[in-house]
């Protein structure tokens, strides 16, 4: 999080020099690790007195000082060093360390570093300048070796260098330093300056010194507020919000000092920052009906959260705000509103604001090209990434790995790997370990395992397997393909192994049925200082369901709850089918309850996961209303409702489905066509079905052995017959026994002997020891009444001593499930259910 924070300290005024001072400067020596780059800097050019021209009458250094501290534009500022070179002022002290302030401000890193290796004069002020040259650049190191030359020159310390030097301490040396640092202010006896000790804050705080900057705080004998702000930002910055906010509370009972803007900006970003979005948002309401109204800093730090929780009217509130108040020139905010709207799936208003304000950089380029892939708008995606090439916008690896991992979220695999490719030719971009890991994950099968295993080889020649995203996406490969042995050795290999890396392999043991796997690499999870989270869990549950365990990934359910653990929204998409799979419709019910609680309900997937959940259950009313729920419809929720109505026999509800789904424009597939051809069947449109038959080569989608037999089935079952035998005949695919099964069914019902036969025969010699197969070779003969062709089959049927499977009826009682076949005798209470059976076929009969 940027810093809210006020400039910490200001340095009194430079005036211009009066009279020179011999001072000792007192040897320090700071301890370091690794001796750091040394920069030899060049004693001054002469030090010969300057001479000035007679101009300095006229235009004196207070009016270049003036000039120079207001020029923010470094065209005019070098053309003001010219005039004051000309008017006599080279080797002027005081002016040119107000030039190299200009520069340092201006971002003239060069001019400025140039400018101070040949001042004939130095002072406190021009080491502090270049101090914070260095600083912003980034130059930590270099600085560090600035303040030792200080050290050696005959300079007395002021206090105005400490909050200077103490920036180096968060990119260089670390809290180490600053602790050094903070002996030798003790020692200079700057304790107690104000400044000073809010620097010292801001340092403890940035390098995660949280006691150190707590205890800086309860010891400064004056504070101001922003003291308490330094503290409230180190806290916020560092994931202690709860901290944050009591510091935020005690300063007003402590010092009577109300928190001001800033005090509110840091609790309303630090929220923000550490995922408290619920709270960002409320804390910018009080901040607001406070008196304060957010600045552009301010709402950049917010709407990350907007677009977190998707609220896509505060995103747009915050848009207006911003129009209004002139802000949209702020980059931060413009990318901030494209990852809003983006996030939100309303790409027409981010592609206005990328058009209208964005500056067109790497931020804005690749958010806009995740809110494609995201959104589903790969071609739109494509023509962006196109004209970023033309614009030469390509030039590193950002771009290329923001196309790769699109491609593998929207399951064009080829096209990931294919981009892959086109990185691995380019001399000038190397791909990195987010490249690595995102081509990785476009093998998600054994087709593409091989490539998974090229880019295995590739990322061991550049030293990348030991990569905690390499090699969690290796592990994952190899997880995947069921080869817990290599994910095993990939594991291994990994240096910094993190908990997504752990639950990686847990999950790779899990898929493979291996639940001793599983409890091994749990508990070496744990010695390796990692508990299990939520993630853990789901991965788990997932290889329940995945090798029909379906009772233990419900039980397992039941215990992260009770644990105390919240299952999230993709533990309730993993276990729903295991519901849908047990037809247990009242822990259905629960999860289903459970996630309306959480908000998870309207979610495209859980909402699709529930619709099936409540059709296996045989509860068509409930999956209508739980697909009327779902906010956002897409190819995957139609197909579920389509499906629930096929499957229950609601033809007419499911072929005018069918054609609402056509009419809001998704693009059927292979799913979509054979539910809609099953509800043809329930209703016996010939006509329709034949319809939507033909509609399948409109949309590219080519008729599977299941399309056929559907076909076949509508027209045996309303005697169509010959055109069924002809379907079968010139389908270009091989007959199975379900299509055979379903014609002759259709012949039994018609009476349709000679077709029937050629059916039967086709049954019989494809699975000869079904049983199913000769009672409906039977059930034929006794529907024409040929008797003696029927005595013949069940003749057969007893010589092979063939047994037709009995199926079986159960219910759910208070979690429990009760299975039942014909004449069972298995059940713990037999004797009870015969008893009410006979009484209910009692009074049955006398009913009759």
């Amino acid at each position: 999080m940027v810093s809210l924070l006020e400039p910490i300290a200001q340095p009194p005024p430079l005036q211009p020099p009066k009279e020179s001072v011999d001072l000792r400067a007192s040897k320090l020596s700071f301890k370091k690790s690794n001796p750091p780059r040394r920069r030899d800097f060049p004693p001054p050019i002469s030090t010969s007195p300057a001479h000035f021209s007679p101009l300095d009458d006229l235009v004196s250094s207070s009016t270049y000082a003036s000039v120079l501290e207001s020029c923010k534009c470094p065209r005019l500022g070098k053309q003001v060093h010219a005039q004051a070179f000309k008017n006599g002022f080279h080797g002027h002290e005081f002016v040119e360390t107000k030039l190299l302030q200009m520069y340092g401000k201006c971002g003239c890193f060069d001019d400025a570093v140039l400018l101070f290796d040949e001042m004939r004069e130095r002072n406190l002020y021009s080491w502090t300048a270049i101090l914070n040259v260095y600083l912003s650049n980034g130059l930590f190191e270099e600085a560090f070796e600035c303040f030792r030359q200080v050290r050696l020159e005959e300079f007395e310390l002021e206090f105005f260098v400490f909050p200077v030097v103490l920036k180096i301490c968060c990119g260089y040396g670390g809290v180490e330093l600053g602790k050094q640092l903070h002996g030798t202010v003790i020692k200079y006896g700057f304790a107690s300056n104000i400044y000073v000790g809010n620097a010292l804050i801001d340092m403890y705080g940035k390098c995660g010194s949280l006691n150190n900057a707590k205890e800086v705080l309860c010891n400064m004998s004056k504070r101001d507020c922003v003291s308490w702000n330094s503290v409230i930002t180190a806290f916020a910055a560092n994931g202690m919000l709860s901290e944050a906010l009591e510091v935020f509370n005690k300063m007003s009972v402590e010092d009577h000092f109300t928190p001001n803007f800033i005090s509110w900006s840091a609790l309303v970003g630090g929220f923000s920052q550490n995922g408290y979005d619920e709270e960002a948002i409320e804390y910018l309401y009080k901040m607001q009906a406070a008196g304060f109204q957010p600045n552009a800093q301010t709402l950049a730090s917010v709407l990350p959260a907007c677009g977190r929780l998707q609220m896509l009217y505060l995103g747009k509130e915050i848009h207006g705000y911003l129009t209004r108040h002139e802000l949209m020139s702020n980059s931060f905010v413009v990318n901030g509103l494209i990852d809003v709207y983006r996030r939100c799936g309303d790409m027409e208003n981010a592609l206005l604001v990328f058009s209208m304000y964005s500056m067109k950089n790497d931020v804005s380029y690749n958010t806009m090209l995740v809110g494609y892939f995201e959104n589903g708008e790969i071609v739109k995606a494509q023509e962006l990434f196109y004209q970023m090439q033309r614009e030469g916008k390509c030039e590193d690896i950002i771009s290329w790995n923001s196309m790769i991992s699109g491609y593998v979220n929207n399951l064009k695999f080829n096209e990931a790997l294919n981009m892959f490719h086109q990185v691995m030719w380019k001399e000038e971009i190397e791909a990195d370990s987010f490249t690595l890991g995102s081509a990785l994950a476009a093998c998600p099968d054994m087709d593409l395992l091989r490539s998974g295993k090229e880019i295995h080889s590739y990322a061991i020649a550049r030293g990348l397997q030991t990569d905690p995203f390499v090699g969690g996406a290796l592990v994952e490969l190899y997880s995947k393909s069921l080869d817990v042995g290599a994910a095993q050795k990939a594991f291994d290999e990994v240096i910094k192994r993190g908990i997504s890396t752990w639950n990686a392999l847990i999950s790779g043991y899990a898929r493979s049925d291996d639940m001793v796997g599983v409890e091994c690499s749990l508990e070496n999870m744990k010695a390796d200082g990692f508990d299990p989270n939520i993630y853990t869990w789901n991965s788990i549950i997932a290889g329940h369901v995945e090798n029909a365990h379906n009772e233990s990934a419900l039980k397992l359910f039941l215990d992260i709850q009770s644990s105390g653990l919240r299952p999230d929204i993709y533990t309730i998409g993993t276990v729903l089918p295991a519901c849908s799979r047990l037809a247990t419709l009242d822990r259905g019910k629960q999860i289903h309850a459970y996630a309306i609680r959480f908000g998870y309900d309207s979610n495209t997937h859980i909402g699709s996961a529930v619709v099936d959940m409540y059709a296996k259950c045989g509860c068509v009313k409930h999956a209508r209303l739980a697909y009327d729920n779902i906010k956002k419809y897409n190819l995957v929720t139609e197909n579920a409702m389509l499906t629930a109505y096929a499957m229950h026999g609601y033809g007419e509800e499911g072929i005018a489905f069918f054609r609402r789904i056509l009419d809001n424009g998704f693009i059927p597939d292979n799913i979509t066509f054979l539910s809609a051809l099953s509800s043809c069947v329930h209703a016996g449109l010939v006509e329709t079905g034949l319809e939507f038959f033909n509609l399948m080569r409109s949309y590219n989608v080519k008729p599977t052995l299941k399309h056929y037999t559907c076909m076949v089935d509508l027209l045996s079952r309303t005697g169509k017959l010959n055109e069924a035998l002809k379907v079968i005949n010139e389908m270009p695919l091989d007959p199975d026994t379900v299509i055979w099964g379903a014609l002759l069914g259709g012949c039994v019902i018609h009476g349709n002997l000679e077709i029937g036969e050629i059916a039967a025969h086709k049954l019989i010699e494809l699975e000869p020891g079904n049983t199913g197969n000769h009672v409906l070779v039977a059930n034929l003969y006794a529907s024409v009444g040929r008797w003696s062709d029927l005595a013949k089959i069940r003749q057969l049927i007893n010589e092979r001593k063939m047994h037709k499977n009995p199926g079986c009826s159960w219910i759910e009682d208070k979690g429990e499930i009760h299975v039942f076949v014909a004449c069972d005798t298995s059940h713990q209470r037999t004797d009870e259910i015969y008893e009410i059976l006979n009484i209910l076929t009692t009074q049955i009969r006398l009913e009759n």
